[in-house]
Order: C-alpha cells, then structure tokens, then sequence
C-alpha cells in the first residue's frame, strides 16, 4: 500500500483492525516502514451495483460519493453529523444491492435519498428537494414545503 505522506510503497504495519457495526466494513490502522507516520484505511466488499440512468437517459456507474458529496451539501450548518450521512447513503446503497436490478433510475435513487433525509432534518431536505427536483420557480418550491407541512402535521 502506497503511504499517503511520503509515497513510498514499502510494506507497512497494520496496528488495529476493526470490523464496522453492521460488519460491512473494516478499519485499519496503519504505520508506514518508511516514514513510521499512522494513517486509516477502510476495506468493504466490491458489492456489483447497478448502473445509473440519467435523466438524459446516459447510464453510469453508482457513485456513492456523489450521494454523499449532494447530503453534505444540503446539511451544510445542520445538526446533521458525517455518520448520519454516510448511514444514510449506506442504507440507499443496500436498497440498491438488495434490489438486483442491473440498471435503476437517478430519479428512484433522488427518492430514496429525500424519503430518509426528510426524517433527519426537514431542513436539509427541502435544500436537496430543491436541487434534485430543479424547481423552476417560487410556486413549485412552496408546493414542496406546502407538502412538507401537510406531512409534517399529519404525523402530531
């Protein structure tokens, strides 16, 4: 494995090894043979995901850090820690393993991503909403939150 600071690939130590909680991943601790600096890497199993069709109806790899990159985006200045993001990209990616589809839809995806951040901050989901649903003006965002509120009180 390549050091990340000092480039070499000499063999390195692996200090400590965890599993994750669910047992999809593994931690590892590391030290360099060169540099003795520690670093962190994370192993998971190479899943077969399906690929993505696009709106334009392109088809691409799944990408979870785009799933992650957009979360981040919309829980900017949240409550909504890294942990609660990437759980929430975890369970879409299961859905999507657990489906054995061999292409799915951006826009099943979109939904699956604003069904479960709607429950973590109501917030962060209308910023997603906005930019996934790419409204066009004020009337289809205040429908949005118009639904969000009828929801919203449903549930008391």
């Amino acid at each position: 494995m390549r050091c990340p600071f000092c480039q070499t690939q000499q063999d390195d130590k692996v200090i400590d090894s965890r599993e994750s909680k669910d047992g999809g991943e593994i931690r590892r601790r590391r030290e360099c043979a060169g540099c003795t600096r520690r670093f962190t890497t994370y192993e998971r199993v190479a899943d077969v995901l399906p690929q993505v069709i696009k709106k334009d109806g392109r088809r691409e790899p799944w990408q979870r850090e785009k799933i992650i990159s957009g979360l981040r985006r919309a829980c900017e200045k949240r409550p909504v820690s890294i942990q609660d993001i990437e759980r929430l990209a975890d369970e879409v990616e299961r859905d999507l393993q657990d489906s054995a589809e061999r292409e799915i839809p951006a826009a099943r995806i979109g939904e699956a991503v604003m069904s479960r951040l709607r429950k973590v901050d109501e917030v962060a989901y209308v910023r997603f909403a906005s930019v996934y649903r790419s409204f066009r003006d004020i009337s289809e965002f205040m429908g949005a939150l118009s639904e969000l509120l009828r929801g919203r009180e449903a549930g008391r």
